[in-house]
């Protein structure tokens, strides 16, 4: 039987990439990141399927129009009667394009694990607490200067098992959809200073050290709220040099 891949095999083989592709400009991880184990199922193994009526194929996905979209659904601590336990936040900023542009009008939505760590899905079986007043979703518009923002509860680090003792560190999932389902984009946040990102595979996938740093969120004081929450600012790019890295084919 294989031994189980320990922390100092993952950092190996992460080394190992990181110097193959130093100096490289990609904001674009590799489908089948060996460190990050899943990859290896879960990326396309066959060439893209070309589909000839493009609208036709819109039709069966989701839609949603501005009135869907409540103030409520953009403040995570206030969906409940009761408040969630953790340490509150605001998370601020804008979609933009290459150019700088504001893209208005855009659906941004989240989802994150709450302060223990633990996500409210059957397939968490993390022993950490549940939330009765945490269900970790939101969602909202930007506004005609590209801006959006959140309320929530900064997460916690959890374990999963991709390899032994491996924890990711705290996170919030981001989806900004386009014009169209298909344009629909998916990211991950990440908090400044976090020890957790020299081991994580995940974070490590993206090789261009300056695009994983566009990952994480910056903390802003101005944005604070007194007595209320500490505040994050992190724009979102979504094409040419400066982009966001978006987790394609994932």
């Amino acid at each position: 039987m294989t031994p189980p891949l320990t922390q100092s095999d993952i950092d190996r083989e992460i080394a190992e990439l990181h110097k193959a592709h130093d100096g490289e400009e990609a904001d674009q991880p590799r489908r089948d990141f060996a460190p990050y184990r899943s990859s290896a199922l879960r990326h396309p193994k066959q060439p893209l399927i070309a589909v000839d009526d493009p609208e036709a194929a819109e039709l069966t996905g989701p839609v949603f129009g501005v009135t869907d979209v409540t103030a409520l659904d953009a403040d995570l601590t206030k969906q409940h009667l009761g408040e969630p336990l953790g340490e509150r936040i605001t998370v601020q900023g804008r979609v933009l394009d290459r150019s700088g542009r504001p893209v208005r009008g855009q659906l941004v939505e989240i989802w994150q694990a709450n302060a223990s760590g633990r996500y409210l899905h059957q397939r968490d079986d993390h022993p950490a607490p549940l939330d009765p007043n945490f269900t970790g979703v939101g969602r909202c518009l930007t506004d005609d200067e590209g801006r959006y923002a959140f309320t929530t509860i900064k997460p916690g680090a959890y374990p999963w098992r991709n390899h032994v003792n491996a924890w990711r560190p705290a996170h919030i999932h981001f989806s900004v959809f386009g014009t169209a389902f298909t344009q629909r984009l998916v990211t991950q946040m990440y908090f400044p200073n976090d020890p957790l990102f020299p081991y994580d595979p995940v974070l490590n996938s993206v090789t261009d050290e300056r695009a994983r740093q566009r990952l994480v969120a910056a903390y802003e004081h101005d944005l604070s709220v007194p007595e209320w929450s500490l505040g994050y600012r992190w724009d979102i790019v979504l094409d040419g040099p400066s982009a966001t890295w978006m987790e394609e084919g994932r």
